[in-house]
């Protein structure tokens, strides 16, 4: 297949989407009754200014977003070059720190009193507890928590990345059932896996699943010593960033002719992937979704082989809400994007599932993985 390296970049970010986005974040946290959010670095602070610090450290670097008032950043002096140079710097009023100081008085400074603000899941404890000694009668709670959906619909042009990190995998797999599985280990098809991602585009490569035989029984197997034999099912989960946009996906092969009862599996999670899909639609809660795959796999006999949540949101990162999992009533919008992967496992014996990225569209979703869900015998 052709090589993505060829196609444009998308056009960047400017700075009205991040002062957009800025917006509806205060919006948002007015809404749930808060004064505002503290943004630490992650994933949050890079689609709310699309600053990235070189270095994560102990440090504090700090967006303070308010309800009633403009954002503010606080960075360490040493780093404010980098700061300054983000995208989303011109629309906020950047303030450092040097050391030697006490950061976190000058970061309280940007705080109210007795503030209620929601707190990026990936803030230091440290930091934490630092702006809490200042502020003994401010109270915190996580962003997951108070702002699940806060990334969670995406515009077009995050779709747009997403479409193309997602056909990058695709072209990543259709070449790896061209090489051969049996005889090698799955650490080396792990490596092949890899190296493909970054052919087609990837700039970070987050996992490379190759569970083979009883192997795949384990969903959260990764690559081992295994040497793939003949006759073995072989689930490969693959994925990473490009464009600074997450794939993900799962396809199971079979080395040589499987048994009726390994198609018959696999025909079962293919079908339950396919109703997870058919229920996608606005207005849906997402726990439905769960709900439509876990059904088709239950009546077929398997549901205690089925053991967990159906999907999750994809985006900066490849695991973000919303989760599409039972007890989950948000509910589904256009521009939702996460995927769909039920599966069966069979202790000490095989495993299959079946991944694509949808997005919420209008009158229902779209898939954003198109490589086919049929069993491909590799060799």
């Amino acid at each position: 297949m052709g090589d993505h390296r060829s196609l444009p970049e998308p056009a960047p970010f400017t700075v009205e989407d991040f002062a957009e986005r800025l917006r509806r974040a205060a919006r948002a946290a007015r809404e749930a009754g808060l004064d505002g959010i503290l943004v630490t670095p992650g994933p949050d602070l890079l689609y709310l200014t699309g600053y990235a610090p070189v270095a994560i450290t102990e440090r504090i670097t700090m967006l303070v977003i308010p309800v009633d008032a403009e954002p503010a950043m606080i960075v360490p002096r040493l780093e404010r070059p980098d700061a300054e140079a983000a995208p989303g710097a011109t629309i906020l009023r950047i303030t450092d720190w040097t050391d030697g100081s006490d950061p976190y008085a000058e970061s309280a400074a940007l705080l109210a009193g007795a503030g209620r603000y929601a707190v990026s899941d990936s803030a230091w404890a440290m930091h934490l507890l630092g702006l809490q000694d200042h502020l003994p009668e401010s109270s915190y709670i996580s962003m997951t928590t108070a702002l699940p959906m806060l990334r969670a619909i995406k515009d077009e042009d995050e779709i747009e990345r997403l479409a193309a990190a997602g056909a990058a995998a695709d072209q990543a797999y259709e070449e790896i059932v061209t090489m051969r599985f049996a005889g090698r280990s799955e650490a080396d098809v792990g490596s092949d896996l890899a190296d493909l991602l970054r052919r087609f585009g990837h700039s970070q490569v987050d996992f490379t699943v190759v569970g083979s035989g009883p192997n795949g029984a384990n969903p959260h197997h990764e690559v081992g010593p295994r040497v793939i034999e003949d006759g073995d099912m072989v689930v490969l989960d693959f994925g990473g960033l490009k464009h600074g946009y997450g794939s993900d996906t799962t396809r199971t092969v079979h080395v040589g002719e499987p048994t009726a009862e390994e198609r018959e599996v696999h025909d079962v999670v293919r079908q339950a992937q396919q109703a997870g899909f058919a229920a996608v639609r606005p207005g849906v809660e997402c726990q439905e979704i769960d709900r439509a795959s876990r059904a088709v796999i239950t009546e077929a006999g398997y549901g205690e082989y089925f053991i967990h949540r159906v999907g999750h949101g994809i985006g900066l990162t490849t695991h973000e809400p919303p989760y599409m999992v039972e007890g989950e009533t948000q509910i589904l919008h256009p521009g939702m994007c996460f995927s769909i992967e039920p599966g069966i496992y069979l202790p000490d014996r095989f495993g299959v599932r079946i991944e694509d990225i949808v997005t919420v569209v209008p009158d229902g979703g779209r898939r954003l993985n198109q490589t086919p869900h049929e069993m491909r015998i590799v060799q």
